[in-house]
């Protein structure tokens, strides 16, 4: 096989210039090499990238050895700067950089639009990390499109591919295949022109993990064709508490379902077609039928190739027991407590799924510790974290549950991130978006790199400054010696990169940036991800309500709505000012849910001239913390609430399980302290479509973020249902009968917040579900269809306990 300039092929080159050109090798008994600026060289009749430019094949740089051995062989290489910058995570990244906004970036130090350059052209912000800080993991946040995205991939990567030892850059992203609208809970990750599926919950309600598998193997082409490699997700928490901001992207509470579907998802995720035989493969049938270009398998690492995303299963050992159902992104939320004695349960999906994958990669790449103090935490061998006379840290901070229970006990030799944002000085007030160095705030920025990283810590999420890094290297110099320091940061960078030469990053990092625009969101895809948010919404009800009765009709269902509707009413909606995620503030809002492309009859202009009544409205939203009540002399905290109208909390505990931050004092307790949705008026809308529209057909169509108490509007609708995420257009087509529902709550709805505050965070299913007036509870698996409440394999597969 000659290496000839002669007989090379042509480059990739693409109309602008300032696009790198991409010359690829392809040869017949291996991978495919794409270069810019690196030499080809053959050894042994094979094409080989010289990465370190000496003219030899180093281990490292041998496609035919397992990614373990090259790694561990380019670990020994990297200098401690090198590997302080692996050890990083960049801030997020968009593209283009609109040069305003907490990521802002510039271009020749001038903004994206005074310096007239493509759309994909790297930042000076992206230059510096790539060459001076040595960063290697990208996190990609908003994405202009397809084709800008393997443009801006492909920059990067020959920038990367010019420095010393040619270490190709890993570009991640948060979920971003969501149906839904941003709900403020997360960032919200631009999903380019990807294929839209329904969000955590609304998956869950299908019960089906194969539906799940072919979920994750297609969005992990459309993510290779973005250039991502990394999922920052699933996201795998047991959501016991039904108040938890982060619910609607789990899977649910029932740790059964949640198992399966976290293995049927890292193996759709990260598996390559074709195994490990080392030819180049096509799509299987469960990545739909579409035109795609081949998948190329690892030779030496059976399942992982250039279809493969690591995932990174979060949030180790369980994030979703925050006491009152508060979140650890806040300091008025950092605490998980287990009253319940629960622990075990919500280490299951790890343990029994994500360690141990039926396919061929095995194990999941990563994981991700949460932010919280797990309080009073009892770990399998019975001893008890952050209790008694301990100092109680932050997970990433407890070598008990780092490297104790994740290294040791289970054996997880991948690669251990933590969540963003923990090792910074944390924000004088409680109330704000800031650090979350929980229990170390004593400590020095340098001195929690190096607790981390005794506790078996490989990567900050979110850091992008190395000089942390390499201090904390220093002191464990200090004070183990240079050979173990060095010992210990080379194994993290062996972890980071087997990552890289998994999913074939050192052989092939580039696109072409057309079948990245065929590829991302085809037709096959988009048609597999609309069944799925079609198949994933749920009817609770379908029974005629009696109009000022707590009777039933004898003539029964509304739904589909029949050739007798020509107008429906939908109401505006209005949210109150609340607290947003980055705890800005968002201003009150009117908002019209009205989508007319996607409605089949006209909307009448007031409920009189209306054949029907459709109310979209969302769970109650609000919020556990306020700074006004803690002014006025409380301490700040409010109950969760569920329900629409204001909430007392007689229930509530008379003192917190946990408490201690050195921003207050006393007790985080909230019994008699009432709180009240920011969208109270979603109810008023319910109760005045009955009144106003008479014995016409109310229907309501809830937005579930979180488990909502139905029992103050289900009495006045004639049919609920639920969408947990998806485009308006699956919901008029279940109203019209284009398809029958046959989605599963994944989830209990609460019979009262009486009922939710007196439950125990960690525990699932210990609380009632509300009945409705024919007798049905709304409980995890019920739904309905046309002919009644739904009894198949799935309902039989996972019942609540």
């Amino acid at each position: 096989m000659s290496t000839d300039p002669e007989s090379r092929p042509a480059p990739l080159t693409a109309p602008d210039d300032a696009e790198p050109a991409v010359t690829l090798h392809p040869q017949p008994d291996g991978p495919t090499l794409g270069v810019t600026s690196a030499p080809v060289i053959e050894v042994d009749g094979h094409l080989f990238k010289d990465l370190a430019r000496t003219g030899k094949l180093l281990p490292y740089e041998d496609w035919r050895l397992p990614a373990a051995q090259r790694a561990a062989d380019l670990a020994s290489r990297l200098s401690l700067e090198a590997i302080a910058g692996l050890m990083l995570y960049s801030p997020h990244q968009p593209v283009p950089n609109p040069g305003a906004g907490p990521f802002a970036g510039t271009y020749g130090g001038r903004s994206y639009l005074e310096a007239a350059v493509p759309a994909w052209a790297l930042t000076d912000q992206q230059r510096t990390m790539l060459t001076a800080d040595h960063v290697r993991h990208i996190l990609a946040f908003t994405l202009q499109d397809a084709g800008t995205a393997a443009r801006w991939n492909n920059g990067m990567q020959a920038l990367a591919e010019s420095q010393p030892l040619g270490v190709p850059v890993g570009i991640s992203t948060d979920p971003r295949n969501g149906a839904a609208e941003a709900s403020g809970a997360e960032f919200a990750t631009s999903a380019a022109d990807v294929s839209r599926w329904p969000e955590g919950l609304g998956m869950a309600a299908l019960f089906d993990p194969e539906r799940v598998r072919q979920y994750a193997a297609i969005i992990s082409r459309e993510y290779r064709a973005l250039g991502i490699t990394t999922a920052l997700g699933p996201q795998i928490d047991i959501a016991t508490d039904p108040r938890w901001m982060r619910l609607q992207d789990t899977w649910g509470p029932h740790s059964g379902l949640v198992t399966d579907y976290t293995r049927a998802y890292c193996d759709g995720m990260q598996t390559t077609p074709g195994g490990g035989e080392g030819a180049a493969f096509g799509l299987t049938a469960t990545r739909a039928d579409a035109d795609l270009p081949p998948a190329a398998a690892c030779i030496a690492d059976p399942g992982w190739g250039s279809a493969s995303v690591a995932t990174m299963v979060k949030h180790w050992p369980g994030g979703g027991t925050g006491e009152g159902g508060r979140d650890a992104h806040y300091g008025f939320g950092k605490f998980a407590v287990y009253p319940g004695g629960n622990e075990a349960e919500h280490l299951r999906a790890f343990t029994e799924a994500a360690f141990h994958l039926d396919g061929p990669t095995g194990t999941a790449g990563a994981v991700m510790p949460y932010y919280t103090i797990s309080w009073h935490y009892r770990t399998p061998d019975g001893q008890v974290v952050n209790g008694g006379a301990q100092t109680p840290r932050a997970n990433a901070y407890q070598r008990t549950i780092v490297q104790g229970m994740l290294r040791e006990r289970y054996g997880f030799d991948g690669v251990v991130c933590t969540d963003w944002g923990i090792t910074a000085d944390p924000d004088p007030e409680i109330d704000h978006f800031g650090q979350r160095c929980y229990g170390v705030e004593d400590l020095d920025v340098a001195d929690r790199h190096r607790l981390a990283i005794d506790n078996g810590i490989d990567q900050f999420g979110g850091n992008s400054q190395a000089a942390p890094i390499i201090e904390a290297y220093r002191r464990l110099v200090e004070r183990d010696g240079e050979t173990a320091a060095r010992a210990r940061f080379e194994a993290s960078a062996a972890r980071l990169l087997r990552v890289f030469f998994r999913a074939g990053l050192f052989e092939n990092p580039y696109l072409d940036p057309a079948a990245s625009t065929a590829v991302v969101g085809c037709d096959a895809f988009t048609a597999a991800a609309r069944a799925a948010q079609r198949d994933s919404l749920v009817l609770l009800k379908n029974q005629r309500a009696a109009v000022g009765s707590d009777e039933t009709l004898d003539d029964a269902s509304v739904l589909p709505l029949g050739p007798g509707v020509r107008r429906v009413w939908v109401p505006t909606r209005h949210v109150d000012a609340q607290p947003g995620f980055m705890r800005g503030g968002e201003p009150a809002r009117d908002i019209d849910p009205f989508d007319a492309a996607a409605c089949p009859w006209a909307r009448a202009d007031n409920p009189q001239e209306a054949d029907a009544a459709v109310v979209f409205i969302e769970s109650p939203l609000s919020d556990p913390y306020s700074t006004a009540d803690r002014e006025a002399g409380g301490n700040g905290y409010l109950p969760l609430t569920l329900q629409y109208r204001p909430y007392t909390a007689t229930s509530a505990r008379a003192r917190s399980l946990a408490a201690g931050d050195f921003r207050e004092t006393g007790d985080r307790a909230y019994r008699g302290k009432t709180n009240r949705a920011a969208n109270e008026t979603d109810l008023d809308a319910v109760l005045a479509a009955r009144e106003l529209l008479g014995t016409r057909p109310v229907i309501v169509v809830v937005r579930m973020h979180n488990p909502a108490v139905l029992a103050e509007l289900e009495p006045y609708a004639d049919a609920i249902v639920v969408d947990f995420g998806v485009q308006q257009q699956a919901v008029w087509e279940l109203l019209a009968g284009v398809f029958e529902p046959s989605g599963l709550l994944p989830i209990t709805l609460p019979a009262s917040m009486d009922a939710v505050e007196t439950h125990c965070e960690d525990l699932p299913f210990d609380y009632p579900a509300y009945t409705d007036a024919v007798g049905h509870a709304y409980a995890f698996g019920y739904g309905l269809s046309w002919s009644g409440v739904i009894e198949d394999e799935r309902t039989r597969r996972y019942r609540n306990r």
